[in-house]
């Protein structure tokens, strides 16, 4: 195993262990400022809010509002060629999926039997400004961030494969490596994956020398002073 692919599978372990909110602040220590911004916007829900999503993204469009217009086997070899992209992707893989209907999605492409499809390849899991449903039998361990919750897939259909889509703000192109949970989703820099392991070490090891004293008994407003200069002198 390289050196790279070896600090890139630690890095990976680290991110299922770590909150989209940290790793996002991890992302401006390496960054050395303030104003990453590749984020979602907005409130995202979660199948399984204390599990990260992280993969490369698979990304497609879908529309349910209408029953779609093409001839019906174009429809299906479009849909053959989904799975077999989501099948094939190298892993880790998460499926991104814009449901080109939004603000006014119905369709929920994310049910029983499609996560668990999706999680049968060997899949992440799913990030979407769609519809999800069938919350009580969805699969342990594949979760999904979705966009709202309804009951009906009404005429949902592949529409595009491997293009680059938009999620609660968020553009999302084809191998982005995400990071997601249930506060949303956002991109890593490609230029910043070398460092971010050691900046999210870094950034832990920064808190806990405000919050170790805050959670301790009879903490007052002294333990505070000297416990926030260590913290503003650490993060200089």
């Amino acid at each position: 195993m390289t050196p790279d692919l070896l600090t890139l599978l630690t890095l990976l372990t680290l991110l299922r262990d770590t909150d989209t909110p940290s790793v996002c602040n991890a992302i401006e220590v390496v960054q050395g400022k303030r104003g990453f911004d590749a984020f979602t916007r907005g409130t995202m829900l979660c199948s399984e809010p204390g599990r990260r999503v992280v993969g490369y993204a698979v990304t497609a469009q879908i529309a349910a509002l209408a029953p779609p217009a093409e001839n019906p086997a174009v429809i299906r070899a479009r849909r053959m060629a989904y799975y077999r992209a989501m099948h094939d992707a190298p892993q880790p893989s998460v499926a991104v999926i814009e449901d080109l209907d939004w603000p006014d999605c119905i369709g929920a492409y994310w049910g029983e039997v499609n996560t668990t499809i999706h999680k049968g390849f060997g899949m992440s899991g799913a990030l979407t400004n769609g519809v999800m449903r069938d919350l009580d039998d969805l699969p342990q361990g594949f979760p999904v961030i979705a966009g709202s919750v309804g009951p009906s897939h009404g005429f949902v259909h592949v529409r595009s494969l491997g293009e680059p889509v938009s999620v609660f703000g968020l553009r999302i192109a084809p191998g982005d490596l995400i990071h997601a949970d249930r506060h949303g989703a956002l991109v890593i820099p490609p230029e910043v994956v070398p460092d971010l392991a050691a900046a999210i070490d870094r950034m832990r090891a920064t808190e806990r020398l405000i919050l170790d004293p805050a959670r301790a008994e009879g903490f007052d407003f002294e333990d505070f002073e000297r416990a926030w200069a260590a913290f503003e002198k650490a993060r200089t």
